[in-house]
């Protein structure tokens, strides 16, 4: 089995959120893909502190496509000049779930 991950990745709008999901499930990279409206982001940006209403994309993959296959797909579609993507190790999780993730995303 190789290493399953949770990605984080924030969106403008949950019509954007949507169109990033789709597109990681259509190529594979992603099981599953959970979107959580209306996040409050603060953070600094050009020298500003910035506060905007986003969407939070929780997608479960693995490691091994993580950097040359689902972050270019991302950047691909995501209107931010510099998004949000970032990946997390799964430490344990149901053998079932995990077997899951591993079977329907990419072999590279």
């Amino acid at each position: 089995m190789t290493d399953p991950i949770v990605v984080l990745i924030t969106a403008p709008s949950k019509e954007v959120g949507k169109q990033i999901a789709r597109a990681l499930l259509e190529q594979e990279l992603a099981a599953c893909v959970n979107i959580i409206s209306s996040i409050d982001s603060i953070y600094t940006w050009e020298g500003k502190i910035c506060n905007d209403e986003e969407v939070l994309l929780v997608v479960k993959s693995r490691a091994e496509i993580f950097e040359n296959q689902l972050v270019p797909a991302v950047q691909a579609i995501h209107p931010y000049q510099v998004p949000e993507i970032i990946a997390l190790p799964i430490k344990m999780g149901a053998k079932s779930y995990l077997d899951w993730i591993e079977a329907v995303t990419k072999r590279t």
